[in-house]
């Protein structure tokens, strides 16, 4: 079958969509020390014919981790105890410093017993308690609305324990906001009243240093010495997104004032339309251990150095 996908950047690519089997590498190893492997039916493929747009120029595929009967994601999920995690390392890391995904309930932030793990490289919000290691946890809204993403339930956002003004329908599915979680975008994109309130109250902590201009943020400082030449030593903000059941999500500074250029740092936020939605993207999630529990409809999260 003959299908064109696009994306949110104006990106696109065509090509012929079937189904067919994959085979994937399991945890641990047999009795005979042999890799394990398991087999996965029905899974649909596709092939691109052609593209257009930035989105496929460094790869060399896509893997659907997206809420939906023909993700891969939820196909696999589906045979592995309906859950599947992934660990970003830092985007600036060495080319040897690898991420990683699993399916199955991983151990490390599951309180379920661990089972087979398959490897490869909403109601209404309620309290729930924090996973093993510390690990932190939040209702996963499998919301129709906000299909095929994995939407959260956010409170507010803090920088440096004050809790910023933002208005409570920004974060209101019903009313035109939420936010979801997507490895798949980069930047975190706040909707304009949240952005605004958020880059404000940064800025305002770094208000010391010089400003300059660097596409396509709004917000970078000039972070060299003009005596030294060497990095200024600045206290960081401390920014911190509260999720429903009081979850907090507390990413290293390097998520959010990240380093641009040499001698440059800019706020690694991007401004969205409201209405509309705020996504958290990869960079502000790296570091981070994170479970998506289909299952029982749970996101669980923790500080990690990803490996494994």
């Amino acid at each position: 079958m003959q299908m064109q996908c696009r994306y949110k950047d104006g990106s696109a690519a065509r090509g012929t969509v079937g189904t067919d089997s994959a085979t994937i590498a399991l945890s641990g190893r047999g009795a005979k020390k042999k890799q394990r492997q398991a087999k996965l039916r029905g899974v649909v493929l596709g092939c691109t014919t052609s593209y257009t747009g930035d989105s496929f120029l460094a790869s060399d595929g896509v893997l659907s981790l997206g809420y939906s009967n023909i993700s891969f994601a939820s196909r696999a999920a589906a045979r592995f105890g309906g859950r599947f995690s992934y660990c970003l390392v830092d985007h600036l890391a060495p080319r040897n410093a690898t991420s990683y995904l699993t399916f199955g309930p991983n151990p490390a932030v599951s309180s379920s017993p661990p089972s087979k793990t398959a490897c490869a490289g909403g109601g209404s919000p309620a309290a729930a308690p924090p996973g093993p290691g510390g690990a932190r946890q939040t209702p996963l809204l499998l919301d129709h609305r906000m299909r095929p993403f994995y939407a959260v339930t956010v409170n507010g956002i803090s920088v440096d324990g004050e809790l910023l003004r933002i208005p409570r329908l920004v974060w209101d599915v019903a009313k035109g906001g939420g936010a979801i979680l997507d490895s798949g975008t980069s930047l975190t994109v706040l909707v304009s009243p949240a952005y605004r309130a958020v880059v404000a109250a940064l800025n305002k902590k770094l208000a010391g240093l010089p400003r300059v201009t660097m596409d396509p943020f709004d917000y970078c400082y000039n972070w060299t010495s003009p005596s030294t030449g060497e990095d200024l030593t600045v206290a960081m903000p401390e920014l911190a997104v509260h999720f429903a059941g009081s979850a907090r999500l507390q990413p290293p500074a390097k998520s959010y004032v990240i380093d641009a250029a040499p001698g440059v740092k800019c706020i690694g936020l991007q401004e969205g339309e409201w209405p509309g939605v705020s996504v958290i993207g990869n960079i502000l999630q790296q570091e981070h251990l994170w479970e998506f529990d289909l299952k029982n409809r749970r996101l669980r999260f923790k500080r990690s150095r990803c490996t494994q």
